[in-house]
């Protein structure tokens, strides 16, 4: 694994204050089964947090996703508009699966974090 693809933990949201942070904000974009949260932080590389609820499933179902999600902003942390935090909420139960199933949630974090911090009225 190449260096920037670690995910280190200043690169996660941690306490329950940063995402009540960023859900106050009430910036979101939404696609196929993920919402994703935006909200400006102080300058520094995007950080990512994540909201799996138990009704998307049991522990394993949960647990894929994160792993899904992680290696997802792993992946694409470079493509992201820095300068902002981003917390994922999974809607879907069914997680996609192969490489194809990686691609997807792959482009889907990038495009829903496009959308959500060219919109007007985002405030950097």
């Amino acid at each position: 694994m190449a260096s920037n693809e670690t995910f280190p933990p200043t690169a996660r949201l941690h306490t329950p204050a940063e995402f009540s942070r960023v859900f106050e904000q009430r910036r979101s974009a939404s696609s196929q089964g993920l919402v994703l949260y935006a909200c400006p932080n102080a300058g520094g590389p995007p950080r990512l947090g994540m909201s799996v609820s138990r009704r998307i499933g049991g522990a394993v179902v949960r647990n894929r996703w994160k792993r899904r999600l992680r290696e997802a902003f792993r992946r694409v942390r470079t493509q992201l508009p820095s300068g902002n935090d981003y917390v994922v909420v999974v809607r879907a139960s069914s997680v996609p699966a192969g490489a194809a199933g990686a691609r997807q949630v792959e482009e889907t974090l990038v495009t829903l974090a496009t959308r959500v911090v060219g919109r007007p009225g985002y405030r950097r």
